[in-house]
């Protein structure tokens, strides 16, 4: 039915409130009606056509409105016109503005998710921007250190040359020494050029500083630990279950090796390193004896000494600790009747040919089972690395010993969870990497090849020098391993997962506060032809008691 052509009643329907109209005299005694198309009747001015709602079928009836004062029919369209021009004001701001929920009116419990999502999604956005600005940290640091790597490549090869001394003039020495004493300049400038936003990277702002470090603990390292807000140191406790141990093989001597008089022996023997074989007279001493075979301990990776409990046995041990290091001694000339090889320093069985390996420690640290090699131990874990090397001969090198240290700070934090808490901190250890901690106790340090060092290549030792590059050289590729796993394991999986968080959340609070435009769009539609009928019926309702002028005309 078009728009212009509604009744009032017909507009009404079921909300018309029940209207009585008293009867009506003078009017021929009986309703005015005049018959509507197809056999209706239309009423009379003054009258007003009713009918019972919802009841098809029942006979139509007008009444003439004869009270003025209170005109219902258009309260009642003045109603319904409020609402339809209410729902389209919503829906006009809903597609203005593209959201479903503008005001806490229009869904509480909506706008409270929706609230929580979006603090949610700027949770996130953060975390992916610490996570990319951590990458990019560490993408500095390895910078520098690849740089270092290089020079200490450099430097092993400078050695290298200058150990050929039948071939290397003194000159040449001289201006080898100048260039590793150049490299250990750059070496250092590098670690204390290396920066991002002013902050140094590798001259040890970032590395984790310790207290109460017994001698004990030769070397202890920490990758990450993460420490509270409140500043409190975390303690470390290192616990020895099983002794770390050296591969030994024992040897009766003598005072004077005299093999029965039986004239000389020959033996062979193998450690990590190397192996040699030595050849003895009857009557050599044992102190000629151990003198020779420690002639050899950097070929080899043994040495010899006197057994303590024994002075007529000596005992060849390998120099470092654990299962993989071992001594062999096997006889390969005896004109003796008996041999003079033993498993330990109190068996009276000898044999031709024995090997003995060593043993890796036992190590709990802070309760939980390290990683062992040797004298080192190592615990890895989320927000806890640490590595320690005990002294082989040191009290702690005994089972049921322990000692304990403080970390009081330090380290490179970075927050890559939403949540700003102590789980959601990442902690890495960023090692410093000067020449005078690059290397180690044992081997020395990188400073030693400056001239006048112990290991300069002027007229240091060149041994000694090679070892101190090599552990530098294991150190700098382990920190650079160690941060190229941070990079990939820890803030290249923080990025992708967070990245789909993002967008599962975005995608949550969408769906609860946009707008479905293909629904309002209808709504729209419905609400302006609505609004627009309801006008028109408030125009009929209004002008309707306007007929009673006809009575007193």
């Amino acid at each position: 039915m078009p728009v212009g052509s509604l009744s009032l009643d017909s507009f009404l329907g079921a909300e018309h409130h029940p209207i009585s109209f008293g009867p009506f005299r003078g009017l021929s005694g009986s309703e005015q009606t005049t018959c509507y198309r197809g056999g209706r009747e239309r009423p009379k001015a003054g009258a007003v056509e009713t009918h019972n709602a919802g009841q098809p079928g029942t006979s139509r009836r007008t009444v003439v409105m004869s009270r003025i004062n209170q005109n219902i029919p258009s309260l009642i369209a003045q109603r319904v016109l409020g609402g339809q021009n209410k729902g389209l004001a919503n829906s006009l701001q809903r597609l203005s503005t593209g959201l479903r929920i503008n005001r806490g009116a229009d869904d509480p419990a909506g706008l409270i998710a929706s609230e929580n999502l979006r603090a949610e999604k700027a949770a996130i956005g953060s975390a992916i921007k610490n996570s990319e600005r951590a990458d990019q940290v560490v993408n500095v640091a390895e910078g520098g250190l690849q740089e270092v790597s290089n020079m200490l490549v450099e430097l092993q090869g400078l050695v290298g040359a200058t150990a050929n001394e039948a071939g290397v003039s003194q000159e040449e020495r001289d201006a080898n020494q100048l260039q590793v004493d150049s490299i250990l300049q750059t070496i250092d400038r590098i670690a204390n050029a290396t920066s991002f936003q002013g902050t140094k990277l590798l001259n040890g702002n970032f590395d984790y500083t310790v207290s109460g470090q017994a001698a004990s603990l030769t070397d202890v390292t920490v990758n990450a630990a993460k420490l509270s807000d409140s500043g409190a140191a975390r303690a470390v406790t290192i616990t020895v279950l099983t002794s770390a141990q050296t591969g030994a093989v024992y040897m009766s001597t003598g005072a004077t090796f005299g093999n029965g008089g039986s004239g000389e022996v020959s033996f062979e023997i193998t450690g990590t390193k190397g192996v040699q074989q030595f050849t003895f007279a009857s009557g050599t001493s044992q102190a000629n004896m151990l003198a020779a075979v420690n002639s050899f301990t950097d070929a080899l990776g043994v040495s010899a000494i006197q057994t303590a409990s024994d002075a007529a046995r000596i005992e060849i041990r390998s120099t470092d600790y654990g299962a993989d290091s071992f001594v062999r001694v096997k006889e390969l000339q005896n004109q003796g009747a008996t041999d003079f090889i033993f498993s330990t320093a109190a068996s009276a069985l000898g044999v031709a040919d024995l090997k003995d390996y060593g043993r890796n420690a036992t190590v709990l640290i802070n309760g939980t089972q390290a990683t062992t090699d040797g004298l080192t131990a190592r615990v890895s874990s989320d927000g806890f690395d640490v590595s320690v090397t005990i002294d082989g001969t040191s009290a702690l090198n005994v089972a049921g010993q322990s000692s304990t240290f403080n970390i009081t700070g330090g380290g490179a934090n970075f927050n890559l969870a939403p949540s700003v808490n102590l789980a959601g901190k990442v902690s890495l250890g960023i090692e410093t990497v000067t020449t005078g901690n690059l290397g180690g106790s044992a081997t020395g340090f990188l400073s030693d090849l400056k001239s006048g060092g112990l290991a300069n290549v002027q007229n240091g030792d060149l041994s000694q020098a090679q070892n101190v590059i090599d552990s530098a050289i294991k150190q700098v590729s382990s920190l650079r391993g160690r941060l190229g796993a941070f990079q990939k394991n820890v803030v290249g999986a923080t990025i992708s997962s967070l990245g789909v968080a993002l967008e599962n959340t975005t995608a949550a609070e969408s769906a609860i506060r946009d707008t479905d435009f293909a629904a309002e769009t209808a709504n729209m539609t419905r609400a302006q032809i609505l609004s627009q009928a309801a006008t028109q019926s408030l125009a009929l309702a209004n002008s309707a008691p306007q007929q009673v002028l006809s009575l007193i005309g």
